[in-house]
């Protein structure tokens, strides 16, 4: 038992003997023990019953108070004192209970060990504080508090029972001060004394009266301290159980003397003091006010209290109501501008809240203010993420405020070594504070005072999709360069060779003959331009007549490369359906510093875009793009939404701006035409600017940290950030019928293929005018007919009687006579023929076989010695045979199929 009031001092004594205790097992009935010099969580593994009022007891008294005057947030001081950490667990334990039916805020918890800690709770706006600490050290404390005006008629303290001690006050306590107490005389030790008797009498009947503890003796002549024994009574933790468990009668009206688990007494009575003058006003003397009973509903019974600073109200437990006057400038989603209701002069639930958008002179003294709420002209309704944000740090920090938006509408930027806009304002202190995506820069950092960012930012790029193009090569667009190269180069020009190569090496094919002997048989169809055509026909699957192939294994040949052509068209043309979807084309900036910006008349023609003049973007681009700076100021736009709209509509490639605000337009875009290109350039963030040494930022930065903690931001963000850009809209119309410019891939290869026809007619034509006459000097069509039997067939007589054909066909004479002559010569040559058909039947019935037509070669005729004894044919034809042959060769070449095909 003790009852010393030098806490934390004169303790040594009682921690040893409840170290003792608690390691040799013994039970310990203690009074007052909760300040012993032992932490409490500590010394509860000590078999220990408290008589006394616990300090969980304590500090849920001292939360009653708070609650009965409503005062949701405070602060918690203790200094060093021993079980200070058992103090700040318990009111945290008890805020925590509490939290269903009255919430609590904890401002902070300060250890006092030099006085500059308290400069803590000047920087919280804390109005609250619960103390826990010895008496000298609650006066170093309260001396230090005062000296920073944290006592006054604003500024409510509570302490603990180990700061009043006596009834008699300091009188360095500020008046008003609340604690709680209980009786600590020596009377009450002595009453104490009777009722630890009483607890352990009944501990002992009801051990030893247990049939369960009959080999239990209470003794402990089996401990010692030495080697001797053990160090341990073993029936210790089984007798404390009986004594926590005893049940005693209280004083009168009072409930019964029970415990916890915990070895607490379960109801506790305190004495709820005032720290009031005497009735000399001489001295300061604690009186009960009231008291705290833990087992009544209503616990906590108050009389009249003398509040701080002698006032008759209790002060209001938070902050003072100030007023802040709030600079602005609208930009969405931050902030928006709407008219207020022209009836009410007020704004719905959804629009926002009053802000003013004239000037301040144009503010006459005169004014009706209820006919200018409904002028918009005067006050429009502002609304946006800003304003959620301005009314949830006005609801924490009890202020009003007034909204006025800028009068020069600018952002604010140096302009001839003075600023501008909301800086401006700052600068010359005519607002408290600038609320809006105002982005933090070094050189408004230089000027003004931010907050912590509430939201990230930095400068990007929008640009608006082209929809409906297809790209004019999409068709080649399925395989990369090196695939068509390895298609065009290698694939189809092996298989080619390889064909052509196989069937004039096979014995079933041409055998490496220029031509056949046999000229009975149907003329074999072989050449290189041929199998070049069977090739491209198989690639394609054209339906067009082709000249197999007689050699086996040139047959085999081609059946791989059909093989080859279902593979490559299957994969083609399923990658193809893709590449012709109707494409939505942009232009794809890497960024601010994409070279197509910065040296913008590198590309031609140059690139169209701009920002708003005197903003964060704009000073940026000057400091360090100033030729890019120069150029763009022609494309200038004054809003944002101005610059969109021209992004839109095409006068614009491209609107430079902050990346969050442009973010949500393309968001708010319906059509989903609008895009943010390339990385985010000089990211940075918004935040809240006070003019120098302002007073509110550290209360608005801790604000803003616990709200980014609670998720408050990002529930915000989620809210104004969510656009009505619907992409299944995008997706519906790529479904519609193409357009011409959307099919304009296919137009462009038939026009590239008939330039290349063109072209071909031309090399034909150069071919029989020039060429030919040369190669037929060299070559009699034997060699050239391995590249193109028409090729080999022009160089031969057959062909150019074929040609003369063609002339006599095409030529009509202008004289009747020898229009005549020319009927009587081809009626004469069609009785030829008939009797020439009559002679070969008459020969057959004889068995006579009839001589085989040979036709001489050009080159024979040429070099034939009777050519001048020939009469002249067509002009300068002439045939090495007689008329009968002549009869034949014309039956012959009537009959033969004229080329077409190379």
């Amino acid at each position: 038992m003790m009852n010393n009031e030098q806490f934390g001092h004169s303790t040594a004594s009682a921690q040893y003997f409840l170290q003792l205790a608690g390691y040799l097992g013994i039970p310990v009935i203690s009074w007052n023990a909760d300040n012993s010099g032992l932490e409490r969580r500590a010394s509860q593994s000590t078999l220990q019953l408290q008589l006394a009022p616990s300090i969980e007891h304590q500090s849920a008294a001292m939360l009653s108070i708070l609650e009965r005057y409503k005062w949701h947030q405070f602060s918690v001081v203790t200094s060093q004192i021993a079980g200070h950490d058992d103090f700040v667990q318990a009111v945290r334990e008890r805020v925590a209970e509490m939290q269903e039916h009255f919430k609590f805020t904890i401002l902070n918890s300060i250890v006092v060990t030099r006085t500059s800690d308290l400069m803590e709770l000047v920087n919280s706006e804390a109005r609250v504080m619960l103390l826990y600490a010895t008496q000298a050290e609650a006066i170093t404390i309260l001396r230090a508090a005062e000296e920073m005006k944290l006592t006054g008629e604003n500024y409510v303290w509570v302490v603990s029972q180990s700061v009043i001690e006596k009834k008699d006050a300091h009188s360095q306590f500020p008046v008003g001060m609340l604690g709680v107490h209980f009786d600590t005389s020596s009377a009450a030790l002595m009453n104490e004394i009777s009722n630890a008797i009483k607890i352990y009498s009944y501990g002992v009947e009801a051990y030893l009266t247990d049939p369960a503890n009959k080999d239990r003796r209470l003794t402990t002549q089996s401990l010692s301290c030495e080697d001797e024994g053990r160090g341990r009574w073993d029936n210790g933790e089984i007798f404390f159980k009986y004594l926590r468990n005893v049940s005693i009668e209280g004083d009168l009206n009072k409930p019964n003397i029970e415990f916890t688990a915990d070895g607490d007494l379960r109801s506790a009575e305190l004495k709820i003091m005032n720290l009031r003058p005497s009735a000399n006003n001489k001295n300061l003397v604690w009186e009960e006010i009231g008291v705290w009973k833990s087992w009544e509903t209503q616990k906590l019974d108050i009389r009249d209290i003398a509040w701080p600073g002698n006032s008759h109200a209790p002060p209001q437990g938070v902050p003072e109501k100030f007023h802040l006057k709030i600079t602005f400038l609208e930009e969405a989603p931050y902030i928006n501008l709407s008219p207020a209701d022209p009836v009410s002069g007020k704004c719905l639930m959804d629009r926002g809240v009053l802000c003013r958008v004239a000037a301040d002179h144009e503010m006459a003294a005169d004014i009706d203010v209820g006919q200018a709420h409904r002028n918009e002209s005067f006050y429009q309704c502002c609304s946006g993420f800003c304003i959620d944000l301005l009314e949830k740090f006005a609801e924490e920090l009890g202020f009003t405020y007034e909204l006025v938006r800028v009068e020069d509408g600018k952002w604010g930027t140096l302009e001839n070594g003075k600023w501008n806009g909301l800086i401006a304002d700052l600068v010359n202190r005519k607002t408290d504070m600038v609320l809006t995506s105002l982005m933090i820069n070094t050189e408004r950092e230089a000027v003004v005072d931010f907050s912590e960012p509430f939201m990230e930012t930095g400068i990007a790029i929008v640009v608006a999709k082209r929809t409906g193009i297809i790209s004019p090569t999409a068709f080649l667009e399925p395989f990369d360069t090196a695939s068509w190269m390895l298609v065009g180069i290698v694939a189809i020009q092996a298989a080619t060779f390889m064909i052509f190569l196989f069937e004039w090496l096979s014995p079933s094919g041409y055998d490496m003959k220029l031509y056949l002997q046999n000229t009975n048989v149907t003329p074999y169809r072989f050449s290189l331009f041929r199998t070049y055509w069977l090739v491209w026909a198989v690639l394609f699957q054209a339906a067009v007549h082709v000249d197999s192939p007689r050699g086996f294994t040139s047959r085999f040949m081609t059946n791989v490369w059909a093989l080859f052509a279902v593979v490559f068209l299957a994969i083609y043309t399923a990658n193809l359906a893709a590449f012709m979807i109707t494409r939505e084309e942009f232009h794809e900036f890497s960024g601010l510093n994409d070279s197509r910006l910065v040296h913008p008349y590198s590309h031609k023609p140059s690139f169209k875009f701009g920002t708003i003049p005197y903003s964060h973007t704009d000073s940026t681009i000057h400091k360090y793009f100033k030729d890019m700076h120069y150029y763009m100021k022609q494309y200038n736009k004054t809003s944002v939404a101005d610059g969109v709209a021209a992004v839109l509509n095409g006068n614009l490639d491209s609107f430079i701006y902050d990346g969050t605000v442009l973010d949500y337009l393309v968001a708010q875009d319906e059509d989903c035409r609008l895009m943010t290109v390339g990385s985010w350039y000089a990211m940075t963030g918004y935040g809240l600017a006070f003019s120098r040494n302002s007073k509110y930022v550290q209360m608005f930065n801790k604000r803003l940290l616990e709200f980014r903690a609670n998720g408050d931001l990002e529930r915000l963000r989620r809210y104004w950030m969510t656009g009505t850009c619907r992409p299944g809209k995008q997706e519906h119309k790529s479904s519609d019928p193409l357009a011409l410019e959307q099919f304009l891939s296919a137009f462009l290869l038939l026009m590239a293929g008939i330039l290349l026809a063109a072209l071909l007619l031309l090399l034909e034509h150069v071919y029989f005018k020039y060429i030919r006459k040369r190669l037929a000097k060299k070559d009699g069509g034997h060699c050239c007919a391995l590249i193109s039997l028409s090729m080999g067939k022009s160089l031969t007589f057959r062909g150019a009687v074929y040609e003369a054909t063609e002339i006599l066909k095409k030529h009509r004479c202008n004289d009747p006579i020898c229009d005549t002559h020319l009927w009587k010569v081809k009626h004469e040559l069609d009785m030829s023929r008939l009797r020439v058909r009559q002679l070969e039947k008459v020969m057959d019935k004889h068995g006579i076989k009839a001589p085989q037509l040979r036709l001489a070669s050009s080159s024979d005729l040429l070099n034939h010695h009777h050519l001048k004894e020939r009469p002249p044919l067509l002009g300068n034809l002439s045939l090495a045979a007689s008329a009968q042959d002549l009869y034949r060769w014309s039956y012959k070449t009537e009959i033969a199929e004229m080329e077409t095909v190379l």
